[in-house]
């Protein structure tokens, strides 16, 4: 599966959301997150967009103009750690339906 990682600036929230109803970008799983709770710059937004190798690069397409793409290790770390934090909830909502 393709990914890509994008820090938006806040300010451009109403271009992003329109640029993630964009048909092919909208049928990929995405993530937002606010970058300063991730350790990044205040007043910034993590947009990860996950999915087949044409919506993303089409993600690339429509969220470059408005933010910068992140790339190699910085990339990788904040996709890892999304990463975890989607297996952490997803333990947490194990235990709340265990016996």
């Amino acid at each position: 599966m393709s990914w890509t990682i994008f820090r938006v600036p806040s300010a451009r929230k109403g271009d992003m959301d329109a640029a993630l109803a964009d048909d092919l970008v909208s049928r990929q799983s995405r993530k937002i997150r606010d970058a300063a709770t991730l350790g990044g710059p205040a007043g910034e937004l993590y947009v990860l967009i996950e999915g087949s190798a044409e919506g993303v690069g089409r993600a690339d397409a429509v969220l470059g103009p408005m933010g910068t793409r992140l790339t190699g290790d910085e990339a990788q770390k904040l996709f890892d750690r999304l990463a975890e934090e989607d297996q952490s909830s997803a333990a947490g909502m194990g235990l709340l339906f265990s016996d």
